[in-house]
């Protein structure tokens, strides 16, 4: 019986008639042996590139996604087509995650996603070492460049994991890669040009309009939208938003002028975030507004609209979020409420994350004194490391990865530094139901493990000692192993806090200042890339030439240039095209800054961190304070209730610590 092909496949398993796009040259590629990367328009059938694939290689396809919506809207459309596909996510129970394992040894399983964060696990690692895996995916791949708009520090791992598990070929998918991040991608896997297939960025069917913001938004809004939102024949339509508290006002205002809107943003609980998009899914809710939380994952085809109320955060997050509208190829507009005045929020956003060299010093200086220890390991619990540097979580992140990859640590595993339970029988009944010295050890943990009230908190070293003196193994893995037990068998209730990771310190001895001169010098280059992002963002809604072909130009599409794409390098279907190019209002003009200004709103800052702390807040700190960011050290200083939080948030971060510098 001849072998079932690629487009039978496509057929009986997904219920295609023919392959879109590049799908096929992409899939014809992985199944030749040849690792791809594909860079796709958003909508334009990514997915199916590593999903048709997985079910012709031999072995597992292990999926690598950064985003749990990605993964469980995937899941299920696998699973409803008889693919046998599984993720491993933090969401799910030891005996799920047990489960999807022994499926995946076992050759059962075809598809396993997981997040990048997973690989940090080494008993995960060991796990993957013993599976065969044909072919490693990178979803949302962008996210391994540092030129890209989304980088995230763990991906740049993924090359030596896939050496490290034997993996012979990879793929790679994203919506939004310029061509330098194109050719970074390409060079971290060793993509050759050939294999790297592009689908064109144009959007026939796409409108896309940018109108200067007016004084009164909310009202301009409201009277664009209105005419599109006639009950019973209301568009689908998203409108983003920055803040959380302007996507409640933005919703509130359209619902009280008949438009039905709900507001969607990382503020609400899952639950209620996950009954508003099936909400809209369904056609229920016809408008959302919302921050960049919304819309990862989402495949409705019948959107109509996509509005920026304040300015996206790149070009390539702009393409992304207007890549959801009219997928279903009908006529959708895409319009941006464009001002300079949000711009200083997101330029605040990236200084934000910039930590202070002292943080970095302080960072460098731990690491060396773990390194000197008898087995060199180092203990981390993020929160806590973030307090002591001063170092917000996010870059924190980054640092250490960028320290794995100068090797100087490396990531052994990770525990729950506290554990707490709660008995769902007679502790006596649990001693009972075992005997010898298993009884007897259990009878240790009843006896030691003191309850108050309900709840009680297993201290590990009071149980070692009353193990040590009965002369029975009370180790940390044994309590934890026969916990974890007692909850499979629904005994008692375990809950786990305080997650820790442990590194090998691996050089440690290290010039600490020229180290921490080199990741600071790093952390200002990624600042100043992010502000050219957002430079190039403002000089693309200015543009006097086709917004279309600016857009294209800029993920390096030529296929706009087409005679049977345009005329004369013009979509039609643009601002620019219908004879409006715009020139972005800029923000209202602030009063000069003066020593009156530093003594009224500076100096509740200064006096509090010099009697907490005995000396005075240096320039950055003054900054972010005056500017609104979080730093850790503002919790304990509770810098937040002070005035003069925030004074400055709509002036330019680099003016407010240039001021305070000379101030001080």
């Amino acid at each position: 019986m001849p072998p079932i092909s690629p487009q039978q496949t496509l057929k009986d398993v997904f219920g295609f008639d023919d392959f879109r796009g590049g799908q096929q040259a992409v899939v014809s590629r992985v199944l030749d042996g040849h690792s791809t990367a594909a860079i796709f328009a958003t909508g334009a059938g990514k997915s199916l590139c590593y999903q048709l694939p997985a079910l012709h290689l031999p072995h597992l396809t292990l999926v690598v996604s950064p985003l749990l919506a990605l993964m469980q809207d995937q899941l299920s459309f696998l699973n409803r087509h008889g693919v046998a596909a599984a993720s491993i996510d933090s969401t799910q129970d030891r005996e799920t995650t047990r489960d999807v394992m022994e499926r995946a040894k076992s050759g059962e399983l075809k598809i396993l996603m997981i997040s990048v964060e997973r690989l940090k696990n080494e008993r995960f690692r060991h796990f993957l070492r013993q599976v065969k895996i044909s072919l490693l995916v990178v979803d949302e791949a962008h996210c391994l460049s540092e030129w890209g708009h989304n980088f995230r520090p763990d991906y740049l791992k993924l090359p030596d994991y896939q050496r490290d598990f034997a993996i012979p070929q990879v793929l790679l998918l994203t919506a939004t890669a310029t061509p330098t991040v194109i050719a970074d991608m390409g060079e971290k896997f060793a993509i050759a040009p050939e294999n790297v297939i592009t689908t064109g960025f144009y959007r026939p069917n796409l409108e896309l309009l940018v109108a200067p913001a007016m004084e009164d938004r909310q009202q301009q809004l409201i009277e664009w939208l209105k005419p599109q939102m006639q009950p019973g024949s209301e568009a689908p339509t998203i409108i983003y938003v920055t803040l959380q508290q302007t996507a409640e006002r933005v919703a509130n205002a359209l619902t009280a002028q008949g438009i039905t809107a709900q507001a969607y943003h990382a503020g609400l609980d899952s639950q209620r975030r996950d009954e508003i998009q099936r909400q809209f899914m369904g056609g229920e809710s016809p408008c959302i507004v919302a921050t960049i939380a919304f819309g990862m994952g989402i495949d409705k085809g019948d959107i109509r609209n996509v509005v920026h109320y304040d300015l996206p955060k790149s070009i390539e997050n702009y393409s992304q979020e207007i890549g959801r509208a009219g997928r279903d190829g009908l006529s959708s507009t895409c319009l941006t409420m464009a001002g300079r005045d949000g711009l200083r929020v997101l330029e605040n956003f990236v200084y934000g994350d910039t930590p202070e060299y002292a943080g970095i010093y302080r960072l460098l200086e731990e690491i060396a004194a773990a390194g000197q220890s008898a087995d060199q390991q180092w203990e981390v619990l993020l929160n806590t490391l973030s307090r002591d540097t001063n170092i917000r979580p996010l870059p924190l992140k980054t640092l250490l990865v960028r320290l794995e990859m100068h090797g100087i640590i490396a990531p052994r595993f990770a525990f729950l530094a506290e554990y707490r339970l709660r008995y769902h029988l007679e502790p006596s009944e649990l001693v009972n139901g075992f005997e010898g010295e298993r009884a007897a050890f259990v009878r240790l943990l009843v006896d030691n493990i003191l309850i108050a009230r309900t709840w009680g908190t297993v201290d590990f070293e009071r149980l070692h000692q009353a193990g040590q003196a009965q002369q029975i193994d009370a180790s940390r893995a044994r309590v934890i192993t026969a916990l974890e037990y007692f909850q499979d068998k629904g005994w008692l209730t375990l809950e786990g806090k305080r997650m820790t990771d442990v590194y090998e310190v691996c050089q440690p001895s290290f010039a600490i200042e020229t180290l921490a001169s080199q990741l600071y010098e790093d952390c200002l280059k990624r600042e100043h890339i992010e502000i050219e992002r957002l430079q190039a963002m403002l000089a693309l809604f200015e543009s006097e030439s086709c917004l279309t072909r600016r857009l294209a130009e800029h993920f390096g599409d030529s296929t706009f240039d087409t005679p049977s794409d345009t005329e004369q390098g013009r979509c039609g279907h643009c601002s620019v095209c219908y004879g409006h190019p715009v020139k972005l209002p800029d923000a209202p003009p602030q009063p000069e800054l003066t020593a009156a200004d530093f003594q009224r709103n500076a100096t509740p800052l200064i006096e509090r961190h010099t009697d907490q702390f005995g000396q005075l807040p240096n320039a950055q700190r003054l900054a972010h304070f005056l500017c609104g960011f979080t730093m850790p050290i503002f919790t304990p200083l509770k810098a937040r209730s002070l005035n003069g939080f925030a004074i400055f948030e709509q002036r330019s971060y680099p003016e407010v610590r240039q001021w305070a510098e000379a101030m001080l």
